[in-house]
């Protein structure tokens, strides 16, 4: 989700879908594109806060394998439900595996792991340097060309973030080792973006593709999981029964449905010019669900960030020489 220029298949299915969902988009008009824009937004940022509670009662890899089966199911069954056509081939299917271990299970496994010893939203204001680190490499791997705009921004996005680390580490809130596990998540993320850019199967459903993904994430963790953690340590609580329909239904399901939806109205980039919202919404929701305190530092911080994806994530004009 967090690809810049994540775009749908374009199948024939998946182009009836789509044509379906730009029907549907353009009778609810502009107050409607709103309020899917809003909700995706709220869903997207809510993702840290609930896993901080759940890992409370369960080991991260655990419940993101579990998550991740669960999801991937869901996903296809409606992919089938949707008249997605056709399941991928070889290449595609390779290339699907690739995405779910870059983008689920390395990235989410990581920065899970982390958050066991650094808070939700801190997580979630590293996590969204995504589109900054991207726009960057974009560069030399995609070939795409660096405009000024860009440039600014990953300038802005650069100081945000050094400033929020600052502060969080320098005031001993945060560790070292969880921090450098998120760290490592965002690595996993944007080169999971850039392989996403590269290599993105055409002829699968958007679903079935989002399905296949997470299975891969799953089918790679559990086993992991098995190993390094403790099964009997999981404890069926309340909270965490309740985050857990959160994550596979709200965040993987219906998440991804909101995107689809966006995307079949805008284009790829303006959608994930969204992204400039998700560094003060994870800050919030960390503080409202987790109990979270966010610092002068933080507030200072997420400013130029924010600023900075918004100019990495718009269609730029002028290309530095």
């Amino acid at each position: 989700m967090d690809k810049t220029e994540a775009r749908v298949p374009r199948s024939r299915s998946a182009a009836v879908v789509q044509q379906s969902l730009r029907h549907t988009l353009r009778k609810s008009g502009p107050a409607g594109e709103l309020l899917l824009l809003g909700l995706f937004c709220l869903i997207w940022s809510s993702a840290f806060a609930p896993a901080k509670i759940a890992l409370v009662d369960c080991p991260p890899l655990l419940l993101l394998a579990t998550r991740f089966l669960a999801a991937g199911l869901l996903c296809l069954a409606l992919g089938r439900w949707r008249g997605e056509g056709a399941w991928p081939d070889g290449r595609a299917l390779a290339t699907l595996i690739l995405l779910g271990l870059l983008n689920n299970a390395i990235y989410l496994g990581l920065s899970w792991s982390g958050m066991q010893t650094v808070s939700s939203g801190f997580t979630a204001v590293l996590i969204s340097a995504n589109p900054l680190l991207t726009a960057a490499i974009a560069g030399p791997v995609l070939g795409e060309r660096m405009t000024l705009a860009k440039a600014g921004g990953l300038l802005l996005g650069l100081v945000g973030v050094t400033l929020v680390v600052r502060s969080r580490l320098g005031g001993g809130m945060e560790a070292g080792p969880g921090t450098l596990l998120v760290a490592g998540g965002l690595i996993s993320l944007v080169a999971g973006t850039i392989a996403y850019k590269r290599l993105a199967p055409q002829g699968v459903g958007p679903w079935t593709g989002n399905g296949f993904q997470l299975l891969a994430g799953g089918l790679a963790l559990m086993p992991v999981a098995l190993t390094v953690e403790d099964a009997g340590s999981v404890r069926l609580t309340l909270p965490l029964v309740l985050t857990y329909l959160w994550m596979v239904l709200g965040v993987s399901v219906g998440g991804y449905f909101l995107w689809f939806r966006i995307l079949a109205r805008r284009s790829a980039t303006a959608a994930s010019s969204l992204h400039f919202l998700m560094p003060p919404l994870g800050l919030g929701f960390g503080w409202l669900i987790a109990g979270e305190s966010v610092p002068a530092g933080d507030l200072i911080g997420i400013l130029p960030i924010a600023a900075g994806i918004a100019l990495v994530t718009r269609p730029g004009r002028r290309a530095l020489p």
